[in-house]
């Protein structure tokens, strides 16, 4: 038997849908009470879009996100744990300089803070592109699959999906951004004067990561993007992202 729906539509999200189809640019991130993200409106903008006048205001240049503060409150947070030896795994332990680290990747960081304050030439990441299809971090700015999909209610319980294309789309971006901009604040405090950070990324948030790099690291320390093919005979391509310190 089919089982009945046993509340009414969110009339909310689906006035906010009909908006943002005729203004896609006032379409934003928030979280709602239980700190779940949803999808909103910028009033103030959405009021400029009505108005044939320029709408007092307050106006600046930055990017922000939902949970940008809590990610730099995240990387200065310090951590009760250690790095732990493997020696029976090691090889030419008493002589090897080369050192392969398991954990979490955030941890890591601030274990390595003390050690390798500016002493790192060149750090190379390949982070996930946020398609929906790649892992994801398990800490507090990001969620496993499951957990997405009860929180934002990707299907209900009669199978209808609530927010169109979230799985094709990904996570919401301003997830994304905060378990970017934590790690990469930390690893900049790795690098030596004349060290360098390389990226992986692909279209789904190239934008937004040199964004979050130009405030890092500093805009004038972008050296250049580079776009490669990543399958032969395809038109698939990623890009790699080059910084100084």
């Amino acid at each position: 038997m089919d089982k009945l729906k046993q509340e009414t539509a969110d009339l909310t999200q689906k006035n906010i849908a009909r908006i943002g189809e005729l203004f896609p640019n006032v379409i934003t991130e928030m979280k709602d009470g239980d700190g779940n993200p949803k999808k909103g409106i910028n009033f103030e903008l959405l009021k400029q879009e009505l108005s044939g006048n320029v709408v007092d205001g307050e106006e600046s240049y930055d990017f922000t996100w939902v949970g940008k503060k809590a990610s730099i409150v995240e990387a200065n947070t310090p951590i009760r744990k250690t790095l732990r030896p493997c020696i029976e795994e090691s090889k030419n332990w008493e002589t090897t300089e080369n050192l392969y680290i398991e954990g979490d990747n955030l941890d890591v960081l601030k274990l390595l803070q003390e050690s390798y304050l500016n002493s790192v030439k060149m750090i190379y990441i390949d982070p996930p592109y946020n398609t929906g299809n790649d892992f994801i971090y398990k800490d507090k700015f990001m969620m496993d699959k499951d957990e997405y999909a009860e929180q934002l209610g990707m299907y209900d319980e009669v199978g209808n999906r609530l927010f169109q294309n979230k799985e094709t789309e990904g996570r919401f971006h301003s997830d994304w951004c905060s378990m970017m901009y934590s790690r990469l604040k930390l690893a900049r405090s790795l690098l030596t004067e004349d060290g360098v950070i390389f990226i992986s990324i692909d279209d789904n948030e190239v934008q937004d990561l040199r964004k979050i790099c130009d405030e890092i690291f500093g805009e004038s320390n972008f050296i250049t993007q580079l776009i490669w093919l990543n399958k032969e005979g395809g038109g698939s391509s990623d890009s790699k992202l080059f910084r100084i310190k």
